[in-house]
């Protein structure tokens, strides 16, 4: 199969060398002078230093030489540049199947990107999948045993898709259940915010893992209030993806709790990150979506008064504290 990734930081990056295996990958960068970096170094010293680009991996900065009689396209872009690729796609020829791997919500319309895709793609529509799931790109890159979540309301697309991207260190699971797939990569980005301001302020595990635990409960709540799956809170996309997020020291979105944790402004925190941090834009399209369809979602909310300045951080942990007592799981 001959596979285009849109999109070469880290996770485009890991997706390139893990498919390179199997399939014939054309690895696309906006950045020409990055272009030039990687092929005389088979290597993204920029995003993922330390792994080896092989040369099944065909680097380019034409997005029509990449895209050019391919059987899978695979955008690996931040969200917020999605709508700009999805609208260069529009004009290509071609009828590959989209999948993305980004998580979050766009900027300003707080559109899912299923949503912008169908916007974008509405006659004829596009067959499209979401690619989720607990899976930082050193570790995917490594070749470590990874679980993903492959959703898309087109069945032969993402039974097909599954069983491509597929091999023995990477396990694709299939969904239909976009609209969950899309909430659970979203919102355990803000979630993981909040867990590494609870553990910057080393307040024990107890007090993660209630965290945790009841930000599970507000992931569930949105998704069945959309229109989401109950199953997919408790699958890869969901509570696998949320586990990861909010415990692994590769989190950028944990680290961005921890620094806030610590003092720094957030403005200081995204430059010294490097890398984008999609919890951070997340946060407020999350919280306006809750408060639309009636949704309680009181971590987000303090999440939300952390990066808007409006709390501390130990001002923002006392007022979850000290919330009523309620049923558990109502």
């Amino acid at each position: 199969m001959k596979i285009a990734i849109l999109g070469a930081g880290a996770w485009g990056t890991a997706l390139a060398i893990s498919q390179s295996g199997k399939h014939d990958v054309r690895l696309w960068v906006r950045d020409a002078a990055q272009v030039a970096s990687m092929r005389g170094q088979r290597e993204n010293s920029r995003y993922l230093a330390g792994f080896v680009l092989s040369e099944r991996i065909h680097i380019t900065a034409v997005l029509e030489e990449a895209i050019n009689a391919v059987d899978l396209i695979l955008c690996a872009v931040p969200v917020s540049g999605l709508r700009e690729l999805f609208g260069s796609l529009a004009q290509a020829p071609g009828q590959a199947p989209i999948i993305w791997g980004s998580k979050g919500l766009e900027v300003r319309t707080g559109r899912f990107v299923h949503e912008i895709i169908l916007e974008i793609f509405s006659d004829p529509i596009r067959p499209y999948g979401v690619l989720s799931g607990p899976s930082f790109s050193e570790e995917v890159a490594r070749g470590l045993p990874t679980a993903i979540t492959l959703a898309s309301p087109f069945a032969q697309v993402r039974f097909a898709v599954a069983k491509a991207l597929h091999h023995k260190q990477l396990r694709v699971y299939s969904s239909p259940d976009v609209v969950g797939v899309e909430i659970g990569g979203a919102v355990k980005n803000v979630l993981a915010i909040a867990a590494g301001i609870a553990d910057g302020l080393a307040l024990g595990h107890n007090a993660r893992a209630a965290m945790m635990t009841r930000g599970l409960a507000e992931m569930a709540r949105l998704s069945s209030a959309l229109g989401g799956r109950a199953g997919t809170m408790m699958g890869l996309a969901g509570v696998g993806d949320l586990i990861l997020t909010c415990t692994g020291d590769l989190s950028r979105n944990r680290r961005v709790g921890l620094m806030l944790a610590q003092g720094m402004q957030l403005g200081n925190i995204l430059s010294a990150l490097g890398h984008v941090a999609e919890g951070v834009p997340t946060a407020w399209e999350v919280q306006k979506l809750a408060h639309a369809h009636h949704v309680d979602m009181p971590i987000v909310d303090a999440v939300v008064c952390v990066l808007d300045g409006s709390l501390t951080p130990k001002a923002a942990v006392q007022s979850l504290l000290e919330r009523e007592p309620r049923e558990e799981l109502s």
